[in-house]
């Protein structure tokens, strides 16, 4: 019988944060189980990892409800904190799809995962999917330029001048999906600026079958590099995220002068009461 836990991360609330399915021992699993299992589950997505190999990583695949994705931060974080729950703090590597993912917990449990090299690229023409949001270019914040960023999964990272712009989504949930399927994108990482090292993001994620994500630890590591890329790196960038669903997160990112790769650090807790 597989055992699944399930965690709340990027809060110190169940009730808060983004929940995840965790299977620490998913030997035998096969791809048609654990896709099973994540789709029974049926948080935005479910974490299967097990002993670490000869050279000490751990591998670690990540499903959604609907298909397996490259690397997923918030699952990532609860893995790493039921681990050292269960073994005590300190270093764990992760063996993903996307790389080497190192995660750091402290004694208080907080984990902070290490991304792999990042990369942003020019978004393209953005019509369709402003159309697909319901948005118009006028909603667009000009000094935070469309881009495609990734940390481990690909994001469009698309800024709105306002938060009421923002707490107002609505999309069509059929077109996004075709949208990002044809451009491989993990979600769209939507963005308002309150100052110059706290946003309000919503990631909207019909590649996943959810509507919304409430909180996406990829894409916080993918809008770490496109704010270097941009020339506005902060050493340290607080991300409010799952308010607008009753599920507030915080999600902290760390840029290094010395280090292109991006930090995402935030707590996770186990889930005891129904998500």
């Amino acid at each position: 019988m597989v055992t699944v836990l399930r965690y709340a991360a990027f809060t110190s609330d169940p009730a808060g944060g983004n929940p995840a399915g965790v299977v620490l021992d998913a030997r035998g699993l096969d791809d048609a189980a654990m896709q099973s299992i994540a789709a029974e589950v049926g948080y935005s997505e479910t974490a299967f990892t097990d002993g670490p190999d000869a050279s000490g990583v751990r591998p670690v695949r990540y499903f959604s409800p609907k298909a397996e994705v490259p690397f997923c931060g918030h699952a990532t974080v609860a893995t790493a904190v039921a681990l050292a729950e269960r073994n005590g703090p300190g270093e764990i590597v992760f063996g993903t799809q996307a790389g080497h993912v190192p995660v750091t917990v402290d004694d208080a449990l907080r984990a902070t995962l290490t991304s792999v090299e990042p990369s942003v690229e020019e978004a393209g023409d953005l019509s369709d999917v402003l159309d697909i949001l319901r948005w118009s270019p006028d909603d667009l914040n000009p000094a935070l330029p469309p881009r495609i960023a990734y940390a481990g999964a690909r994001h469009l990272v698309l800024s709105t001048a306002t938060r009421q712009r923002l707490a107002a989504l609505d999309y069509d949930f059929d077109r996004l999906l075709a949208y990002m399927l044809e451009r491989d994108l993990t979600t769209l990482q939507l963005v308002w600026q309150e100052s110059p090292t706290v946003f309000h993001v919503r990631d909207p994620f019909p590649v996943g079958g959810v509507v919304e994500d409430p909180a996406t630890g990829a894409a916080a590591a993918a809008f770490g590099a496109y704010l270097r890329e941009l020339g506005l790196a902060q050493p340290t960038i607080t991300l409010h995220q799952g308010d607008d669903l009753g599920r507030p997160s915080l999600i902290t990112v760390e840029l290094r002068p010395d280090d292109n790769r991006v930090r995402v650090s935030g707590n996770a807790v186990p889930i005891t009461a129904p998500a």
